[in-house]
């Protein structure tokens, strides 16, 4: 056992009373400083930690049920979950379990629970290893779970769960012309890159000189949907974190990246420093704003859960209240942005969502709201996509089970309409 290796671990559980506790994003907490203190090794170690025990939450409580008499306070409670998925996952149990122990013996409330923490971790690792495999594949809540077995049925919405489960490789983005020797990167059928195990992604060939940038290979996707030309003007209508920027601006388009948010803008500058591509940066209300583009991408707010692969936070911290403000947002927003659109151009709606609320539908009304609209099915018609992909109204469908054998994908709808001339 190290100092270093406790200090992430008692950061990890920190992260974890915050999202079961008190409804956090990752994100929020991350934002907020919870990590700050710890060196850069150690941060990334506390993320993963917290990462994987939300991922094998099910597991480690379905374990720790058969040896506790009663729920422990929330923070014993989450040491013991973290121990256990490490103990079931390979750690080794020495430094595990006196690791916990003396995390918790130094809580001011629960030192008293030492000697339980000790106790049954000791016992998950001498019987947790064998048992786990054993356990389903964790489910998604019922409030998420409900409307996606609804929308897919069940087996897909299974074999969604093994893919969260799963978690999620480095997918990157290469900026044309660029060459880079990547070790173990494999070429997607749509273009990305794939990193199965990354390790610290700035340390690696062709980051600082920015020949790439992360983005995962389905949110890769819209803004080659969108094609967009050299010398055309293009609005990136919800931009941050700004890979869609990237994209538009290394295509040669005359980019207008609009976020609300000053600090995710930031994360937008920082990119296009580091990759020397250039865009207009304005911080405002996507609805307040005003002009006239050949082209809009807009990836609309939305409930992220096409993205829960890589953020098992989010169906623990969420529990679907704001998706009915969300809907009403998208369509005002893809309202709006057919007013920013100059006659005969596109617009790429797009989500990252499983629900077809926050896609499929919206594209069926949007299109019944305004006759000058039609799906470009045609747009759809690129490398790597399987036209079974394709829906009804002529959108793009992706989700977390396709591509098994590949790692799969985050969950996304995509879809481009083009305004009559």
């Amino acid at each position: 056992m190290t100092d270093t290796a406790t200090a992430a671990r008692r950061s990890a559980i920190h992260l974890l009373d915050q999202i079961l506790g008190e409804g956090r994003l990752l994100s929020e907490c991350l934002s907020a400083g919870a990590l700050d203190r710890l060196p850069a090794q150690e941060r990334a170690r506390a993320q993963r930690l917290a990462l994987e025990t939300l991922r094998g939450l099910e597991r480690a409580d379905r374990l720790l049920a058969r040896n506790l008499r009663k729920s422990p306070p929330l923070t014993v409670r989450n040491a013991l979950r973290l121990g256990t998925v490490e103990l079931c996952t390979g750690a080794a149990a020495h430094g595990v379990v006196n690791s916990m122990v003396e995390i918790v013996s130094r809580h001011r409330r629960h030192g008293h629970l030492k000697g339980l923490v000790n106790a049954v971790l000791r016992k998950i690792a001498t019987e947790g290893p064998e048992g786990w495999g054993k356990l389903r594949v964790p489910r998604l809540p019922k409030w998420l779970r409900a409307p996606l077995v609804a929308a897919w049925g069940a087996p897909a919405v299974a074999a969604m769960e093994a893919a969260h489960f799963a978690g999620a490789p480095l997918d990157i983005t290469l900026k044309p012309g660029a060459v880079v020797d990547l070790p173990g990167a494999r070429a997607l059928p749509t273009g990305s890159l794939r990193l199965e195990a990354p390790g610290q992604v700035s340390a690696l060939p062709g980051y600082a000189a920015g020949d790439w940038w992360v983005q995962d290979a389905a949110a890769a996707i819209p803004a080659r949907v969108l094609a967009p030309k050299p010398g055309e003007s293009v609005l990136d209508m919800c931009a941050a974190p700004g890979g869609k920027t990237l994209q538009l601006a290394a295509a040669g388009a005359n980019v207008t990246a609009l976020d609300i948010s000053e600090p995710r803008m930031k994360r937008v500058r920082e990119n296009l420093d580091r990759t020397g591509l250039t865009a207009r940066l304005e911080v405002g209300d996507a609805l307040a704003h005003r002009g006239a583009y050949d082209a809009i991408l807009l990836d609309a707010p939305c409930s992220a859960t096409g993205t829960i692969r890589r953020h098992p936070d989010l169906p623990h911290a969420k529990d679907g209240s704001e998706f009915a403000t969300l809907f009403d947002l998208q369509a005002r927003m893809l309202d709006h942005a057919l007013t920013l659109l100059r006659p005969g151009g596109r617009v790429v709606f797009c989500t990252c969502s499983l629900l077809p609320d926050e896609g499929e539908v919206q594209v069926e009304e949007a299109l019944r709201r305004h006759p000058e609209l039609r799906a470009d099915r045609a747009a759809l018609d690129l490398p790597g996509i399987d036209p079974d992909w394709i829906t009804q109204e002529g959108g793009l469908r992706l989700r977390p089970d396709y591509w098994p054998d590949l790692g799969g994908m985050d969950g996304f709808y995509i879809a481009c309409l083009r305004k009559s001339a």
